[in-house]
């Protein structure tokens, strides 16, 4: 599992995020999305209604490196901010049996996640590197 135990409650408890693609020509595209952690894969499930249907979805197919960026205010007064960050490899998925989604997917298997504010201890961002699962191992 690439999340720490503070990130998976973090996400657990957030409706929404917004997923960064990178369309045809090169031009970036952001779009608020919903999401679930797949605790046993180990990704982040977006979906939505006709998710195949989507620029984001099409954007995938030809480029699969993403963003999603779940975020929050919690306080403006003192200021605090709380983010995860997931950079990582993209997979439109067809037909896939999902929950409150259509049949189609995006997979974000993460290669780097970055936080901010989900602890007190750590008020700057923190970051990692999260190594893609190796081809051909069991």
């Amino acid at each position: 599992m690439p999340f720490t135990d503070l990130e998976l409650a973090y996400l657990n408890e957030q409706p929404l995020g917004r997923l960064a693609t990178v369309g045809p020509t090169g031009q970036p595209y952001n779009r608020p999305v919903a999401f679930k952690v797949n605790q046993e894969l180990g990704t982040i499930d977006i979906g939505g209604y006709s998710m195949g249907k989507t620029r984001k979805f099409r954007n995938i197919r030809s480029r699969p490196l993403v963003s999603l960026v779940v975020d929050d205010v919690p306080s403006t007064d003192p200021w605090q901010v709380r983010c995860v960050e997931i950079r990582g490899h993209a997979e439109a998925i067809t037909g896939a049996p999902t929950t409150g989604f259509s049949n189609d997917l995006i997979r974000i298997r993460p290669t780097r996640i970055l936080t901010l504010g989900l602890d007190k201890r750590h008020a700057t961002t923190q970051a990692r590197d999260i190594p893609l699962p190796s081809q051909g191992r069991a």
